[in-house]
């Protein structure tokens, strides 16, 4: 494939496979909403990631394509589960499918796109290329992921109500809820490749890394991003008594009187913007904004390092300057 718009053609291979995905007509409340999820859009990283990590194995795009598209219809499944459990009026700026229609259809239209999603996996059972190990493996790979986000999801339903949640036990939920997909897409690519085991767990563990970097980059630009960049003011989070890495950190750093005013700021039902300011004054004083720049930092490196295992190619390019770009957003 040429380099030219690299990024782009993968899109649009993503973008036509979605759209040639087959829906009955009937039951219209069924695959209604269905249709309207996958038609809103989304970045599709993803199912960039599975189609880049064939190319980095020198594998055949047609052949990652379905493991791209099932990775794409299970993310936005949990988008839909999850608008559920939040009670989320909008997605990407449109109604959310629980606002749109009901609660019913919304767990229902989840349900099928779970289906779907494994229906798309019986490629690599039915094409030759592919052994009865592989097919397993996808499989294997795939179910593992949905697992682990089902635990990642779990785990922050428990931390809203607990005041001890260590900053282990907040890693362990980032790497269900967001590090766990990254890893499978990857993964599955390599394995649409036919690569070598020691392959796919680099793959595996480079979405890892990448995951971990993005949500935890993401509590950090909360507190320390441009506003007119990121779109709300410094400290939405503790606005919202979110609890993140940084004020997990900061608790576990606290001394009494610091411990006190963040945890009445976090449980205020409108906190004063000065105390919202004086919790940001005292991640500062505590180190915690460096230090979690720094293991930042580190995960991309971690991430850069294993991406570096891999032979030079247009696709290496491509993933490269995504992690780049990941690593310099500010919002």
């Amino acid at each position: 494939m040429s380099n030219k718009n690299l990024q782009q053609q993968l899109l649009e291979r993503i973008e036509t496979g979605l759209k040639d995905l087959h829906f009955p007509d009937h039951p219209q409340t069924l695959y209604e909403p269905y249709r309207y999820v996958l038609s809103v859009g989304g970045k599709r990283i993803r199912p960039m990631l599975t189609l880049l990590a064939n190319g980095l194995c020198g594998g055949d795009l047609n052949d990652a394509l379905p493991a791209a598209l099932s990775v794409e219809i299970l993310h936005n499944f949990t988008l839909v589960h999850d608008d559920i459990m939040d009670s989320a009026d909008t997605r990407r700026g449109e109604p959310s499918v629980f606002k749109k229609w009901n609660e019913n259809i919304a767990i229902l239209s989840g349900d099928v796109m779970f289906a779907d999603a494994y229906r798309q996996l019986s490629y690599y059972g039915t094409n030759e290329s592919y052994s009865k190990e592989e097919f397993a493996a996808v499989h294997s790979v795939f179910s593992k992921a949905i697992v682990t986000v089902c635990e990642g999801q779990a785990l922050d339903m428990e931390f809203v109500d607990r005041t001890d949640v260590n900053h282990n036990e907040y890693l362990e939920m980032i790497a269900g809820k967001t590090a766990a997909l990254l890893s499978g897409a990857l993964e599955l690519g390599a394995i649409s490749a036919h690569a070598s085991s020691e392959k796919r767990k680099e793959l595996a563990e480079l979405g890892y890394e990448m995951g971990i970097a993005f949500q935890i980059q993401d509590d950090l630009l909360d507190a320390t991003a441009d506003p007119e960049k990121f779109g709300k003011r410094p400290g939405g989070d503790i606005f919202e008594g979110k609890k993140t890495y940084l004020t997990i950190l900061a608790l576990e750093r606290a001394n009494a009187e610091q411990s006190s005013l963040i945890q009445e700021t976090l449980n205020a039902e409108n906190p004063a913007p000065e105390h919202v300011d004086e919790v940001l004054g005292i991640m500062s004083d505590l180190d915690v904004l460096d230090d979690v720049a720094a293991e930042i930092d580190q995960h991309y490196k971690k991430a850069f390092q294993l991406l570096n295992k891999f032979e030079s190619s247009d696709y290496k390019q491509e993933l490269e300057k995504l992690l780049i770009f990941l690593q310099n957003r500010d919002h």
